[in-house]
């Protein structure tokens, strides 16, 4: 039991589930969670970091973990403007792999989406696609780029066309095999085991990965 992780977004659909599950694995001493309001949680191995991610840099050493998990983001509707999303996509994500980067961290673990590319014709996929271009190229060991498609479980936020598309995903599920499978719908839970299984591997470079994981 050596490791350390940080997670943002520890309240989100993602988040909430890698949060129990780094708590309950031995091989996390301790887990550490940007969070803007207290999660009502007590666990041991816990260690809340409140913050609006506008001083991230202010939180120094707190930063310094060997692999951190990242789970934030928003969708344009949500978020009410193309730069408010941009905002979360992007600017906090890209702030806290650079600060975390700075203090010591290791590894980096980022949740983007199925169609990623700087080159999409989709704004909501360039954004992702730049997000993980930037974060590939701040010199962590490690950085692996998730990239689910449309993710089920539920949130405290609804989410209508969402909720409209989790109802209709368990049948089109048969019909995207091979190169198509990518785009089946994932549980939130299946995203967070995989975050878990590969900050584990130790597998050193940036890598991309469409899910489920091959292996």
């Amino acid at each position: 039991m050596s490791r350390s992780a940080l997670i943002a977004g520890p309240t989100g659909l993602i988040g909430a589930q890698l949060l129990q599950r780094l708590l309950h694995d031995p091989a996390y001493r301790e887990v550490r969670a940007l969070t803007r309001r207290p999660l009502g949680l007590q666990h041991e191995r816990l260690r809340e970091l409140q913050t609006d991610y506008a001083r991230l840099d202010e939180l120094g050493d707190a930063l310094a973990v060997d692999d951190v998990f990242c789970c934030l983001g928003t969708t344009r509707a949500i978020a009410g403007s193309r730069a408010a999303f941009e905002d979360v996509d992007y600017r906090m994500v890209v702030d806290l792999a650079r600060c975390a980067r700075a203090s010591g961290a290791h590894q980096f673990l980022v949740v983007s989406a199925v169609g990623a590319s700087r080159h999409a014709l989709a704004f909501y996929s360039r954004v992702k696609g730049r997000m993980e271009a930037t974060v590939g190229g701040m010199g962590y060991t490690a950085v692996h780029i998730l990239r689910p498609s449309l993710l089920l479980g539920s949130r405290e936020q609804s989410r209508p066309a969402e909720d409209a598309a989790q109802r209709l995903a368990p049948k089109l599920a048969p019909l995207l095999r091979g190169p198509l499978a990518r785009y089946r719908a994932i549980s939130a839970a299946d995203v967070a085991e995989a975050m878990q299984r590969l900050a584990l591997r130790g597998t050193p470079g940036v890598h991309v990965h469409h899910l489920p994981l091959a292996d």
